[in-house]
């Protein structure tokens, strides 16, 4: 069974045929010869595939043209404008080099990181590189997409239905949700599902950072329809998690993240001097998403205790006693395998 391509890989494939074909492409043409238009199983699947894209196309700046047989007029097709597409030769001054060179390493997450240092490379390989220490000390963070993004991404082009876990952020509960999913936004330094909840028999949105495990899609493809238009902004600000400000107890000399955009709090560590809280600094921390500190504060194990919110607390106790679990179960493993061995070890008769 041929494996379904991606929208991403799709679209990239369009434009290459559309860029090199030397006249123009019709409709047939592009559904046979491109990448991934064979996955429509209908002809009205295939209109409605090739008129997101062209609007997405368009959307990304890409020149598409339309045209016309000069005879037979009822003859269309398309091509990209390669006068319009085409960027004039780049070139960086060292200092521009060494600008991107750290631009790229804000990404921590895996694919965004590989893909960064890749472009990185290739600059220097044709331009000035910068100076060898012209980063140091500088520790720049930025969060990638969750791992929800691509799958819930192919859900959304092949117009499946998907399950996944979520907490709630007005209640915390944690609940099994099953959406047909509209469409993928960026607010509040956070990326939303926004699709209608087939439970709840209502639209919904979802914050990507709450969905915990795998998102799974079900059913067959062309499942639904997605509305023209939504109330993204409500739906999203009904979802949006509620911020606030945290204490963290931190222990000296350790996470100068969270001090350099922290504030300290005047004599709280000379109040737990006496404490189990002893030779700490206490900052305050502003917070738009429980959730995402929690998973950072996680990182820096006993470096950081929260003092409150409460809830905070909780959800980096959550994540701690996750890794603690890995930890006893990679042990019994071990153990198992060493008892084993010495089994085997012991000489029979």
């Amino acid at each position: 069974m041929a494996q379904r391509v991606e929208a991403a890989e799709r679209l990239l494939d369009l434009v290459i045929a559309l860029t090199h074909t030397r006249r123009w492409m019709s409709k047939q043409e592009i559904r046979t010869r491109v990448n991934g238009y064979a996955d429509a199983a209908s002809d009205a699947a295939f209109e409605r595939m090739f008129e997101r894209d062209k609007d997405l196309l368009r959307e990304m700046g890409v020149p598409l043209v339309v045209e016309h047989d000069p005879v037979h007029e009822d003859d269309v097709g398309y091509r990209v404008d390669a006068a319009g597409y085409t960027l004039p030769e780049v070139s960086f001054t060292p200092a521009e080099v060494g600008v991107l060179s750290l631009a790229a390493e804000l990404w921590q997450d895996a694919t965004l990181r590989s893909s960064a240092r890749r472009g990185v490379t290739k600059l220097r390989a044709v331009g000035p590189a910068p100076e060898p220490d012209a980063h140091a000390g500088l520790a720049l963070r930025v969060r990638g997409p969750e791992a929800a993004f691509a799958p819930l991404l192919e859900a959304i082009d092949a117009r499946r239905v998907v399950t996944f876990t979520y907490r709630a952020a007005s209640t915390g509960q944690v609940a099994r949700r099953t959406v047909q999913p509209w469409r993928l936004l960026s607010r509040d330094r956070g990326w939303y599902l926004v699709g209608h909840d087939v439970d709840r028999d209502a639209p919904r949105a979802f914050r990507l950072s709450r969905i915990q495990g795998r998102v799974r899609a079900t059913g067959a493809p062309g499942a639904f329809e997605a509305p023209e238009s939504v109330d993204v902004s409500g739906l999203v600000s009904r979802a949006r998690p509620r911020a606030g400000t945290a204490r963290v107890a931190l222990l000296p000399g350790r996470a100068a993240a969270l001090r350099a955009r922290g504030r300290p709090v005047p004599g709280e560590d000379a109040a737990a001097s006496a404490g189990p809280l002893a030779d700490r600094d206490v900052v305050e921390l502003p917070y738009s998403d429980a959730e995402l500190l929690a998973e950072e504060l996680a990182a820096y194990a006993e470096a950081a205790l929260v003092l409150e919110p409460q809830d905070l607390r909780e959800a980096v106790l959550r994540r701690l006693r996750a890794v603690a679990r890995l930890d006893a179960d990679h042990a019994d493993q071990v153990d198992h395998a060493d008892h084993a061995d010495h089994v085997q070890e012991v000489p029979r008769g």
